[in-house]
């Protein structure tokens, strides 16, 4: 529940509107997922070179993993998404660093055998409000599948769930 509050805390600060009813086509067929919203936090983090922030969330396989220990590899059915927000500031409150504009939301899917080319890894990404599908062909996962390059040895994922007490 403290999850679900959080992410609806930060959908409202940022002024995104809840996807769980949009349906769309990424152009190698992944469908946006559903319900994504209601989905766990496994972590976050914060890219100096762009001056964006991210929540990191997962579904229910996903969580299972994380909650096991069982995330090299990540089991087939796992989906990780990034809801990507610019830094900002409050008036009253200069020295936080909160979500601003909304960006884009990316999506991982795995299946091992499906996507054997990209590591296990189907990708997809959503831009803006409109979560208009990114790419004008499906080679666009190429360009996601490079940027993974450095974490090969970490099942191409750069995520690292946070630890709770």
């Amino acid at each position: 529940m403290k999850t679900k509050l959080l992410i609806t805390a930060l959908f409202c600060l940022s002024g995104t509107v809840m996807a769980d009813d949009i349906l769309s086509s990424a152009p190698n067929g992944i469908m946006l997922p559903e319900n994504y919203s209601d989905w766990q936090i496994i972590s976050s983090s914060h890219r100096e070179d762009n001056k964006t922030m991210r929540i990191i969330l997962g579904n229910d396989v996903a969580i299972t993993a994380v909650r096991l220990g069982k995330t090299n590899p990540w089991p087939d059915g796992t989906i990780l998404g990034k809801l990507v927000w610019k830094d900002a500031t409050l008036d009253k409150w200069k020295k936080a660093t909160v979500p601003g504009k909304f960006v884009h939301a990316e999506f991982m899917k795995k299946n091992a055998k499906l996507y054997k080319d990209t590591g296990g890894w189907g990708f997809t990404r959503w831009l803006g409000m409109e979560q208009k599908p990114y790419g004008d062909s499906p080679a666009f996962v190429k360009e996601c599948f490079d940027c993974h390059q450095p974490a090969k040895d970490n099942d191409y994922v750069f995520t690292h769930p946070v630890e709770l007490p």
